[in-house]
């Protein structure tokens, strides 16, 4: 499906936040989610027979308004309200809420809205209100063809979750990933792609080549993924919009977890060569391969700062792996971690102030993060085997995977894919159809 240019905004009217009422804390672990309520979309019948005759659905309103509810239940930082207690009629609540309903059933935030068939197109009307205020926060309109109902639910998330929050939101995204099947020795891997709901999952590739480490370009719909074409490390660009396939270099030896530059104009990677691993970038413009680090040690796991001025890698360089920054051109190195254990994979998040890694500790596994020069660490999560940490775009959540324990036939294997807030809440596991590991987090569609 493409995705540019599929959606026209119409602003109807925003108000002032100066005066709110309702204000979300999302800087520490939220234990008492906002009471919120979303009224199904109102629909007038005769669109109602149009949307079921092409999209199958008996009522679009309820559809477009549950993805919505979800969305804002999975946050962790909204309850919405069980629509049994709802007192008022949708096509009412949209017009003219009474509040006093509303607040007797204690919510604090109300969507309301309508759903029309025009032109053929797909017309979604939606407004936040302030319960407690007893006033219109925000009205918005969006119109697109009826096949993109669903990303309609998600960009209505995102700019409830913005304006109750104050930071953008992250469910117009979506999440490439590596689906995997078999048994642990002979696993099948195939490159796959969903919404960050788990809906619309698609196989990009036919498993007949191991692939690993997809990586999405923060700027557009292009991913970078390994492959190993008979034997052989390919590194390739992946356009999600078009298909069109394009190996960017054949390494020989050994190439290790490609990443896009925030600009989206390089690739970063690690090469392995004659016992050692160093660091290397790659102009997609002119091809150009520039050497990063060049130390007796095995360097691997870059990614870059927001800005593009620094990287960050894992090194074995004080004789255990452990995390650094530098600039980007591989000067002053400087060493992040000194906790017990052994860290890697780290990425920088795309809010620039905190680095996200794996730790390895006493033989269990730990999602953490850390502020850029090391202090502050927070574990977030432990398990058995967990690993490859990727952060939404809004750097709020982080996604990654977790493999469960063999037994000693090698039975009972699976990787699955987990998000946990930044404060170490509201973990939960991600719904594929098969096993997955490698999870990357897109940047927002609709930007």
């Amino acid at each position: 499906m493409i995705i540019r240019n599929f959606l026209i905004i119409f602003l109807i009217s925003i108000t002032s936040n100066v005066y709110a009422l309702i204000e979300v804390d999302i800087t520490r672990g939220n234990l008492n989610p906002l009471p919120l309520a979303v009224s199904p979309l109102s629909i007038d019948e005769n669109s109602r027979s149009n949307f079921e005759k092409l999209l199958k659905k008996e009522n679009i309103g309820s559809e477009i308004s549950n993805i919505v509810e979800n969305n804002l239940r999975t946050s962790g930082l909204f309850n919405p309200l069980d629509k049994k207690a709802f007192l008022q009629a949708p096509e009412i609540a949209n017009l003219k809420p009474r509040f006093e309903d509303w607040n007797l059933i204690k919510a604090q935030a109300l969507i309301t809205g309508k759903v029309s068939y025009i032109e053929d197109k797909l017309r979604v009307e939606f407004r936040l209100w302030d319960v407690l205020a007893a006033k219109e926060m925000m009205a918005l309109a969006f119109t697109t063809v009826p096949n993109n109902w669903r990303r309609v639910g998600h960009i209505i998330s995102d700019k409830v979750y913005e304006r109750l929050t104050g930071e953008k939101g992250y469910f117009d995204t979506r999440i490439i990933y590596v689906a995997e099947e078999g048994p642990k020795t002979q696993r099948i891997k195939k490159l796959a792609i969903m919404d960050q709901d788990g809906a619309n999952n698609k196989f990009l590739t036919l498993g007949n080549e191991l692939v690993l480490t997809p990586r999405f370009n923060p700027t557009s719909q292009m991913v970078t993924y390994l492959s190993y074409f008979k034997n052989m490390p390919r590194v390739y660009l992946l356009d999600i919009e078009t298909g069109t396939q394009e190996v960017v270099g054949d390494f020989p030896g050994m190439t290790f977890a490609p990443r896009f530059s925030p600009d989206g104009k390089k690739i970063i990677m690690s090469f392995a060569k004659d016992g050692k691993s160093d660091i290397y970038t790659m102009n997609l413009e002119n091809r150009i391969v520039e050497k990063i680090t060049n130390h007796p040690s095995i360097d691997t796991s870059p990614s870059y700062s927001p800005d593009g001025k620094y990287i960050t890698f894992n090194s074995d360089r004080s004789g255990y792996q452990q995390i650094y920054v530098m600039k980007n051109d591989g000067s002053e190195v400087k060493r992040i971690s000194f906790g017990n254990g052994l860290y890697g994979t780290p990425v920088w998040s795309p809010r620039g102030d905190l680095i996200a890694f794996t730790k390895l500790h006493k033989g269990k596994f730990y999602i953490g993060v850390m502020r850029t020069d090391g202090s502050g660490e927070r574990l977030l999560t432990e398990n058995y085997y967990q690993e490859a940490p990727s952060w939404s775009p809004n750097g709020r959540v982080l996604i990654f995977y977790r493999e469960t324990k063999t037994n000693a036939k090698g039975e009972g294997f699976s990787a699955k894919l987990w998000s946990i807030d930044l404060t170490g809440y509201n973990e939960r596991q991600i719904r594929t159809p098969s096993d997955a590991s490698d999870p990357s987090w897109s940047s927002l569609l609709s930007n």
